[in-house]
């Protein structure tokens, strides 16, 4: 378990700027008194829906588009926690949906759903800047649900060990593992998930060798086993994030994962929960706890704060964002305060700590 002994922790929230938002927002979470203060606009950019942090704290990255050109762009993080651009690349077409960045700085990935691609970028580990798209990879395909009538890509992370970007594909259905020689990604492994399950997001176990995928069509959970040696991965598990008599419009969203590994987290958007799971500590399958309401519309992204005490939700169609509590034995999450107003919210971060 992580403990620092901060009382207060700065985040940002991305959001949708087809409202009243401007781009970025900043918060802290006080800790001491338990409830999310001081939500303010840090940066103006449109659409910067998701947002990756450098580990050292000195860089924020978000996608992000101006007019008809989409692609990512990059900030310095004051110490005092306000942004200020440092440049962005841009690119005919839709902006990307999820972007990240390596252990060291030295490359970021995006994500492209509208496009069906992943790029990667050179950064300047000094200034932080974004560099050339040392390499595009633009996937092909569809699948039986109306929405894969192409490819749409999702989620482009790295693995844990650094070698292999680990790229989802909702349109077709698959995980792609690219090696990263030189920043080129060249494909190394597909695992091909059931169709029309739609998978979205990926989160590692701590101990590097288990991956929980999440799925947005079916609203499950896959339990992967990953393998370092050729970037693999193999099924081992699917459990449903949803009660067996919801049967209104769902779409799972988010998954976390406890540093300590024991808890699994996910996120559905229409029955408007987090579903807690429990990892058993030698197979690494999950058995559902319980859902706890997200207080709002559509949760979008959650994250948990640095101690791990607390789990904070964005409800992108109702505005607001929810804050709860959380038992580290259980698992399980205490409402704390659900009228925290940021207009649009999408993905939240804390800085690392």
């Amino acid at each position: 378990m992580r403990m620092t002994t901060h009382e207060k922790f700065t985040g940002y929230f991305g959001t949708y700027t087809k409202g009243e938002s401007e781009g970025i927002y900043s918060f802290t979470l006080d800790a001491a008194n338990r409830k999310i203060i001081d939500v303010k606009a840090a940066a103006s950019l449109e659409n910067p829906t998701y947002l990756a942090i450098s580990d050292d704290n000195r860089f924020l990255y978000a996608v992000g588009k101006e007019g008809g050109l989409g692609g990512v762009a990059g900030f310095n993080i004051s110490e005092f926690g306000s942004l200020s651009l440092i440049n962005t690349q841009l690119a005919e077409g839709a902006s990307p949906c999820h972007v990240s960045v390596n252990k060291e700085n030295s490359m970021l990935l995006s994500a492209n759903y509208h496009k069906g691609s992943a790029d990667s970028y050179l950064l300047d580990r000094e200034s932080g800047s974004i560099e050339t798209v040392l390499s595009s990879v633009v996937h092909e395909g569809s699948g039986p649900d109306e929405r894969q009538e192409k490819a749409h890509t999702h989620y482009a992370g790295f693995t844990p060990d650094g070698k292999y970007a680990a790229v989802i594909d909702l349109g077709i259905d698959q995980l792609l593992t690219y090696s990263l020689d030189n920043g080129q990604l060249i494909e190394k492994s597909i695992l091909h998930i059931a169709p029309g399950s739609g998978p979205r997001h990926l989160v590692f176990h701590p101990n590097n060798k288990i991956a929980y995928l999440m799925t947005e069509f079916s609203s499950e959970v896959l339990v992967l086993k990953y393998q370092s040696e050729d970037g693999s991965f193999e099924q081992l598990q699917a459990i449903s994030t949803l009660p067996g008599d919801f049967t209104e419009n769902n779409q799972g969203s988010a998954i976390h994962i406890s540093s300590d590994g024991k808890f699994v987290y996910a996120a559905n958007r229409g029955h408007d929960s987090i579903a807690i799971f429990k990892v058993d500590s030698e197979s690494f399958k999950l058995s559902f706890i319980e859902h706890t309401s997200t207080e709002g519309n559509w949760p979008r992204d959650f994250v948990l704060d640095p101690n791990e005490k607390f789990l904070i939700a964005t409800n992108q169609n109702s505005s607001n964002v929810a804050l709860y509590s959380r038992d580290e034995e259980t698992g399980k999450l205490t409402l704390l305060q659900s009228d925290v107003k940021v207009p649009d919210p999408v993905c939240v971060k804390f800085l690392n700590y």
